[in-house]
């Protein structure tokens, strides 16, 4: 007799797992923990199988008899429903996994390791806003170039031109991506060149000239503010780091009887451990600021609490209240002055500086530097450019 409504949904479980029978092969399976499955038994090719409809009562019997007679369909037509099921899953699968949001997100991870969390962060929200609400469910090897454009221009408009210049960029590393691992056989942004408004080249305040360097550090010698600071301010020209990886420096990083300072991965930007030589002068500055801060974490802790590192507006703040405003000089500009002056003044080859910079920087070969290469020519640069500053603030 087949079932009704009411006998489905009073099943009730008992000790072993029971069925009840419907017609056409279609039963009801009931275990003993109270789940209730749909499943049909039928023969294919004189062997005897099971496919599995559903749940109840996510699938209410009547929606079980239809697919049990979908199923009866294409048994009739030499299908198999259980192969056709699983082809059709694999077919859902493939789809998803080849649309543009699953490629970017499987980008995203597989790069994450390289990257800063805040740089990593900074992708997948760009993404989140301008790409994935207008191409995510796309099939990324048929996005062309016009639809991505459209993407873009959604930012242009919005006067972002220099974000809309990013995104692009990103959206051409998934693309090269996903020609790469076979779901794309092209990159579209190739075809967007001058499709966009070109960003205006944003120069950034930096003091090269000797003179003017000269006027600076002796301002910062003669800076009377918090001491801590004061380390900080000395101590950047001389190792020409990002403002972030100075603040965040900390004592357990810094090796006194090698004159090094290890930055470890985490903190770079291009999640490569970097080396930083210490030249005699930083040594100094070292030396005298650990009797105030060396008992704790950070070289430069905040003033209103020593488990935090200074504020990334410190040392911009500082600059200020000697009199340069963020047009002449900000706490990132040491490197450019450092870059200048060690080419065109001391004569470094340009790839020392760069690998010294933390830049992703290739011998002539193609390989890639790691934090040791050419440590004594790096140390020796230092040193001379600590003492050409030093030179250059006793100067004019």
């Amino acid at each position: 007799m087949p079932l009704t409504d009411i006998k489905v949904r009073s099943a009730k479980p008992k000790e072993k797992p029971y069925k009840l029978s419907d017609s056409g092969g279609l039963f009801l399976l009931v275990t003993p923990k109270g789940f209730r499955y749909w499943r049909l038994k039928y023969r294919f090719e004189a062997k005897e199988k099971l496919l599995a409809i559903g749940v109840y009562p996510e699938i209410s019997l009547a929606e079980a008899r239809e697919k049990r007679d979908q199923a009866k369909k294409q048994l009739i037509n030499g299908v198999d429903p259980s192969a056709f099921k699983k082809i059709s899953k694999q077919a859902v699968k493939m789809e998803k996994e080849g649309n543009f949001e699953f490629v970017a997100r499987e980008w995203h991870l597989k790069n994450k390791a390289i990257w800063t969390p805040k740089h990593g962060e900074l992708i997948i929200r760009r993404l989140e806003n301008y790409i994935f609400p207008w191409l995510g469910t796309y099939q990324i090897g048929e996005i062309s170039a016009p639809q991505l454009l459209e993407a873009l221009r959604r930012i242009e408009y919005k006067g972002a031109l220099e974000t809309a210049h990013r995104v692009q960029q990103i959206c051409g590393q998934i693309f090269r991506y996903a020609v790469a691992t076979g779901r794309a056989s092209r990159d579209p942004t190739s075809d967007l060149r001058g499709a966009l408004a070109p960003t205006k080249v944003k120069h950034y305040a930096s003091i090269v000239e000797p003179k003017k360097v000269g006027e600076l550090l002796r301002a910062i010698n003669g800076y009377d503010g918090f001491f801590v600071t004061k380390c900080a301010l000395r101590l950047a020209p001389l190792v020409f780091v990002r403002p972030g990886e100075l603040r965040n420096a900390e004592w357990a990083e810094i090796d006194f009887d090698k004159a090094e300072w290890n930055i470890p991965t985490e903190k770079m930007k291009m999640r490569q451990a970097h080396l930083v030589p210490l030249s005699h002068q930083a040594l100094t500055i070292l030396k005298e600021l650990y009797p105030l801060t060396g008992t704790g974490k950070y070289l430069f802790p905040g003033i209103l609490t020593a488990k935090r590192p200074m504020s990334d507006n410190t040392i911009n703040a500082a600059l200020k209240r000697l009199g340069y405003e963020s047009k002449e000089i900000t706490g990132h500009d040491f490197r450019a002055m450092a870059r200048t002056l060690l080419d065109e003044v001391l004569g470094f080859r340009p790839d020392i500086i760069e690998h010294q910079l933390a830049h992703a920087v290739r011998d002539p070969l193609g390989r890639a530097y790691n934090r040791t290469s050419h440590l004594q020519i790096r140390k020796e640069m230092m040193q001379k450019w600590a003492d050409y500053l030093d030179e250059l603030a006793t100067s004019f």
